[in-house]
């Protein structure tokens, strides 16, 4: 598993990049957004996720853990794939994202290429009580800042816990509790909000009935 990636961007090509990593050149697909940030030449941190069909082999890489968390989420919704997914991180920032699925509003996914209406209502509705919609006035604020914020935070973390097999209800409690209790926790790092998250749950059930050691 290919987690992050830290090198020099080699090659920019619309919503492709190359970074360099020890000599070896790793093609990593990006929103146009986040390859518009980049520059040839620059150290870049990219975080990626690998998928991997019978043919191919694909690295998609990111700006931050949230866009991550919120790629592989989406990938969970029937007739998402790799592509879809990322063509709705393109086009929307994690906090509208997380607006929209509150607002158990279709438009903003419609209105994304490849992205029909039957897919667009399967999204907020596979989505609905997974993702935390920001404050009033967060999602237009964010357009403006590029910290993550507490929302989309609460969110990525959220993500990652049920992805490890933690109930919904007992994961947003936790995540917000991490989350509230550290004014910076926006800047701390996934791995750091999910080790102090597992911290509070503890030794509690996970759906799949195992217990955490």
């Amino acid at each position: 598993m290919i987690a992050s990636l830290r090198g020099a961007v080699v090659a920019l090509s619309g919503g492709r990049a190359v970074i360099d990593v020890g000599g070896v050149g790793y093609a990593v697909t990006l929103t146009e957004r986040h390859a518009r940030a980049l520059r040839l030449g620059d150290t870049a941190l990219v975080h990626t996720a690998l998928v991997v069909r019978e043919d191919d082999m694909s690295l998609f890489g990111f700006a931050d853990e949230i866009e991550l968390a919120l790629f592989d989420l989406l990938r969970t919704v029937s007739g998402v794939g790799p592509k879809s997914a990322l063509g709705v991180l393109g086009a929307m920032t994690p906090e509208r994202i997380a607006q929209a699925i509150a607002d158990d509003d279709d438009a903003p996914f419609r209105a994304v290429s490849g992205i029909g209406p039957k897919t667009a209502k399967l999204i907020v509705v596979s989505l609905a009580g997974k993702l935390v919609a920001p404050a009033a006035g967060a999602a237009a604020a964010s357009e403006q800042s590029v910290e993550p914020s507490a929302a989309a935070t609460v969110t990525a973390l959220v993500a990652a816990l049920t992805g490890l097999g933690w109930p919904e209800r007992t994961a947003l409690e936790a995540a917000r509790s991490v989350v509230e209790s550290d004014p910076d926790a926006a800047s701390a790092g996934l791995p750091v909000l999910l080790r102090r998250a597992l911290g509070i749950l503890g030794p509690a059930r996970r759906t799949d009935g195992g217990e955490r050691a």
